[in-house]
């Protein structure tokens, strides 16, 4: 009683978040859950959501962010690529909206709409800025004159920024060693999900008839660069027993069917494209094992998607993904680039059902723990009220 009484005392909260684009994708779906979930505790006044439009094949989540009750306000030109014009209309944009919403917190999210939203926010004059770190902006397998404008801008934007959230410890270390902010001002809290909907789900057994039966491997991904395509398809040819399943769309996708046409791999790829987030447990509960093979990821949702349906995951220990995927526990850890050994681990747990399924439960028990949208929304409350006070 007396806590409610002092939330009931406290003056009402004010929040907007920013992202670059309301698209489908795990760092969309932990914003839209964030703002959902918050929304529905007592302390706040208002808790918003801006975005640039959405665009390209990856679709979009906002006919999702309106059936949940929120309606996004759209920037049109905050855009993903850099366009000097584009980019300063979009701050003075944002600025402007930051000043009539009189908000209390800002909290950012992507790069560009991390960079923008940030001095935004600073020059509106919100009191508190966060900013959430759901991936590397920057990171060894992009080059260094890729690397060197990003982290400059990370910096500047660290400046101003009262706290960042990481989702994942690995991001707090890359950033501060990139000598981004202060380590007090690192908060970790995981990106949460509807892990019911994994542990509950049951695969699809119509599509996995027209698979042609026998062992699933999956991948949830952009079928773009960076994402371990190449190494997936060399695992591919070299494991002739398996059926493959690939859920995600992008600029890739006609290379990649090239590619699954060829006489090794001819009908045992199949293409789901983009799948709604409703939809992805039963994809993930035909698979036997997912693989995730990114270069460069916070802390793959995809991968913990599946230890909550009780998959085993074998990923590249690079970012996030060693917190979650404990080698020789959830799953396996392999080298990037290594397609023999990756191919020698998943062949290993299917034709090891017994410890295929030990991984899978030891995955899911952590994974129920702390990854609910409960424990991510709680935490971001306390982390506003925190610093609100």
């Amino acid at each position: 009683m007396r806590q409610e009484q002092e939330i009931k005392d406290q003056q009402l909260v004010r929040i907007c978040h920013i992202i670059t684009r309301l698209i489908v994708g795990g760092a969309q779906e932990n914003t839209l859950a964030s703002v959902v979930g918050v929304r529905q505790l007592p302390g706040y006044e208002a808790v918003d959501l801006v975005c640039g439009p959405e665009a390209g094949t990856e679709g979009s989540m906002v006919e999702d962010a309106r059936l949940a009750g929120v309606q996004p306000a759209c920037v049109d030109s905050l855009q993903r690529s850099i366009n000097p014009l584009h980019d300063l209309r979009a701050y003075r944009e944002l600025a402007a909206l930051l000043r009539r919403g009189r908000y209390d917190i800002v909290h950012t999210h992507s790069g560009k709409a991390g960079f923008l939203g940030r001095l935004a926010a600073k020059a509106a004059g919100v009191p508190v800025i966060v900013h959430t770190i759901h991936g590397p902006s920057f990171g060894p397998y992009q080059g260094a004159l890729a690397n060197a404008p990003l982290r400059l801008a990370e910096r500047i934007a660290g400046r101003v920024t009262t706290r960042f959230v990481s989702v994942a410890d690995a991001m707090t270390r890359l950033y501060l060693d990139a000598g981004i902010g202060r380590a007090e001002r690192y908060t970790t809290i995981r990106s949460g999900f509807d892990v019911a909907a994994f542990a509950c789900a049951k695969p699809d057994e119509q599509l996995h008839a027209r698979l042609g039966g026998g062992p699933v491997i999956g991948q949830i991904a952009r079928l773009f660069e960076l994402k371990g395509w190449e190494l997936f398809f060399d695992m591919a040819r070299a494991l002739p027993e398996a059926k493959f399943l690939i859920v995600g769309d992008g600029p890739w996708r006609s290379k990649l069917e090239a590619w699954a046409g060829e006489p090794p791999l001819r009908g045992r790829v199949h293409f789901a494209g983009l799948v709604p987030p409703g939809d992805v447990p039963r994809y993930v509960a035909m698979m036997d094992v997912l693989v995730h093979l990114s270069l460069r990821e916070g802390l793959p949702r995809a991968v913990v998607q599946a230890l909550a349906a009780g998959k085993p995951v074998v990923a590249h220990p690079l970012d996030g993904t060693p917190e979650v995927v404990k080698d020789g526990e959830t799953g396996f850890l392999v080298p990037p680039g290594d397609y023999g050994a990756l191919a020698d681990l998943v062949r290993r747990l299917l034709r090891d059902p017994a410890l295929a399924a030990s991984m899978g439960r030891r995955g899911q028990t952590r994974v129920l723990e702390e990854f609910s949208v409960e424990t991510t929304v709680s935490g971001l409350d306390e982390l506003y009220r925190s610093l609100v006070k």
